[in-house]
């Protein structure tokens, strides 16, 4: 697929078939992540696959009740590795973290549009929660949560603002 088509073709999808992708393609997901820049080239960035059902739903609860994550047969969390961008300092464990873990993402996003697959890119979770849940070390912090599978039903794209509205030269 043509990257400019699955960039347009990227949606958020809230809504999951029980059909479950193959394990292969998320795992492919994962490596073509991992490709993604990151500050200093630390790769400072974890995924947590999660197909478990209790885990899922837990996951769900700790989201804000989203029940998409529990309903999508699989979902990834994209965390931030803070000892392994330690070095950078603050700005690192603060910031540049968080950037590496975008672009992993956004990889993750795409992919999956070339994949005939769906996503949402969920941030509103409680972090205590998650990181209880999946027994993370106090050093991995969950940034993302990236529920997988086919799309339910037919999904509205949303409006963009114009580009001339947003786009700035040289100073505000």
């Amino acid at each position: 697929m043509d990257l400019k088509d699955a960039i347009r073709g990227r949606h958020s999808v809230r809504s999951f078939s029980a059909k479950k992708p193959l394990a292969e393609l998320i795992h492919d997901m994962i490596k073509y992540a991992n490709l993604a820049p990151s500050a200093g080239n630390l790769q400072a960035r974890e995924f947590i696959i999660v197909d478990d059902d209790d885990i899922k739903k837990r996951l769900s609860e700790a989201a804000l009740d989203q029940e998409f994550i529990y309903e999508a047969p699989w979902n990834i969390v994209v965390c931030a590795n803070l000892d392994r961008i330690a070095s950078y300092g603050r700005r690192g464990t603060e910031f540049y973290c968080l950037q590496d873990v975008a672009a992993a993402v956004e990889h993750i996003l795409l992919l999956a549009v070339d994949y005939g697959l769906s996503t949402c890119w969920v941030g509103a979770f409680d972090e205590n929660m998650v990181s209880k849940i999946l027994n993370l070390p106090s050093y991995v912090r969950p940034v993302a949560i990236i529920p997988i599978g086919y799309q339910k039903g037919v999904v509205t794209p949303t409006s963009r603002m114009d580009v001339k509205d947003i786009t700035h030269y040289n100073k505000w």
